[in-house]
Order: structure tokens, then sequence, then C-alpha cells
């Protein structure tokens, strides 16, 4: 009779507890991977520690905090993660937006298209980079070369600050174009047919098609690219490191981006509890960027929705 009770209540325990034991393996690695490190860099950013001896710790403070808004190359990556991702973000949404409105027509050969358009974001950054930077090189490069056909005279592309700045701009926005389109491209298909055949029985054209339907009911989606290629943009490390192969993102920092400077101050002058505060800088950088996007996201959502 015990065994009889025990085994119903044995059996509820263990469907109790079974779906904790699935997902256990996820939070352990998160825990292990994910939370402890970002607890550690928070107290790392506030000791002096240095790569060649991490044992020895000395007490800051906030003094981390402090010694970057006193170095100009800290603003100066700022001013250049800004600029570079101005320059990406915007030509690649845009771009993004208008490719994913021709593939939603009925277009031969879209399958092929579609799939073309992600073979970008497939390509390694490390290739993509070294085959832009012979592309925007000074003297045989192919870019300066069309130029010259222009009549326009060769551009130093490495070493001028806005040039230098577009050329690493002109990779991300190959990378990510096509990505931003699928996207773009499943949100404009997930808007209910009825609403353009509404809008051309009232005359309306193409344009206003667009613009009077695809796009109102895209701002989900263009909210959402928005946020993460800020995200990206604020994060931006590959292009910059290896368009000329250097830390300090050319002679005078001209297109170095916060995250060139974190590695350069932690892998290239040993100061770990500096990289980790300039590691917390952007999280809250990121941070306050993704709060102003949703909140005037927000706001516009809210003046619509008096009209």
């Amino acid at each position: 009779m015990t065994k009889l009770r025990t085994a119903p209540r044995a059996r509820r325990l263990r469907d109790t507890l079974s779906p904790y034991a699935y997902v256990a393996p996820f939070f352990t690695l998160f825990v292990a991977f994910g939370l402890f490190p970002l607890i550690y860099t928070v107290f790392v950013s506030l000791y002096r520690v240095e790569l060649q001896t991490p044992g020895d710790m000395e007490w800051r403070g906030l003094g981390n905090y402090t010694a970057l808004l006193g170095d100009e190359f800290f603003w100066t990556a700022l001013r250049n993660t800004f600029t570079i991702g101005v320059l990406s973000t915007v030509p690649q949404l845009v771009m993004a937006l208008g490719l994913a409105h021709l593939l939603n027509y009925k277009l031969r050969g879209r399958t092929f298209l579609r799939t073309a358009m992600l073979l970008p974001y497939a390509t390694s950054v490390a290739a993509a980079t070294l085959v832009f930077a012979q592309l925007f090189g000074r003297d045989f490069g192919l870019v300066n070369y069309a130029f010259g056909l222009l009549g326009v005279g060769p551009i130093d592309w490495q070493n001028g600050t806005l040039a230098s700045q577009i050329a690493v701009s002109t990779i991300v926005i190959w990378r990510w174009t096509g990505y931003n389109a699928l996207i773009y491209l499943a949100g404009m298909q997930s808007i209910p047919s009825d609403l353009y055949e509404a809008a051309e029985m009232d005359g309306a054209s193409r344009w206003r098609q667009f613009f009077h339907v695809t796009l109102p009911g895209l701002r989900p989606t263009i909210l959402f690219t928005v946020v993460v290629s800020t995200i990206g943009a604020t994060q931006l490390f590959g292009e910059p490191l290896l368009f000329e192969g250097s830390m300090s993102g050319g002679i005078s920092h001209q297109y170095q981006t916060l995250g060139l400077y974190l590695y350069e101050q932690g892998w290239g002058f040993f100061h770990l509890g500096r990289a980790a505060a300039i590691a917390w800088v952007m999280f809250l950088l990121i941070l306050v960027l993704v709060g102003v996007n949703a909140l005037i996201a927000r706001r516009r959502s809210r003046k619509e929705a008096g009209r």
C-alpha cells in the first residue's frame, strides 16, 4: 500500500522537475560564460589590472572611467563610431528597403535572388574586408581606377579621415544590406493583401501604396532593424581592424571605433581595467541609443493613434 502511494508522488516529482532538468544545461552555460564574465568585468573595471600580471590588482574606483573622459583618443573613437554608424546604417537600411520592395514582386528567379542576398552575410568578415582593402587601394585599387576614368584623381582611402570611414562603411553596407532586405521582405509578406487591393481600388499608385500601406505595416520591423544595426555599429570591430591591419585605426586614429579602441587598450597596451571600463561605457551607450529609438517610436505611435 505504501509503495502504491509513493509511486504517484515520485511520478509527480519527476514531472515537476523534468522541465527544469531540460533547461538546466542552457542556464548553466549562460551563468558560466555569460553572467559571470559580465559581473567580473564590472569588478575588473574598478581596478588597475595589467595583462602581464592579472593577479596584481590596484583599487581605482571610478578612476578608469574618469581617465577615459580625459583621453582624446576615446572621444575620437566615440566620434568615429557615430560617424561610421550613420554612414553605414542609413544607406544600408534604405537600400535594403528598396531591394525588399523589388523582391516582393513576382519576378523570375526570385528564389535565386533571395538566396543571393544572403551570400555577403555568409561571407567571412576577414575575407570581405581584405578584398575591399584591395579594392580601395590608393595606387592599384579598382575604385580609384574607376574614378580615374571619370577624371577624378586618386583618393587615399586609408589615410583620409572621411574617405577611410566611407570605405569601412561600404564593407558594412555590403555585408548587411541583403540580410536586412530579407527581414523587410518577410515583414512585407505579412501585410494583408486586402490593404493593397483597397488602396488600388481607390486609385493609389504603387508609390502611394508603398508610402501609405507598406511603410506603416513595416514600422515594427524597421524599428527592429534600426535597433539591431545601432547595436552592431556600436560594436563594430572586425572591419576597421582588418582594413589596414592596425589597432589604432589608421595613422591619426581616423577610423578607430570604440570596439577597436577597447582592443587596443586591453591587448595592445595590456590595460585590462581600462578595457573593461570601455566595455561598460559601450554597454551604457547601447542602452541609451536603444532607449532613444524606442522612445521616438512610441511617441510616433501615440501621435498617429491620436489622429
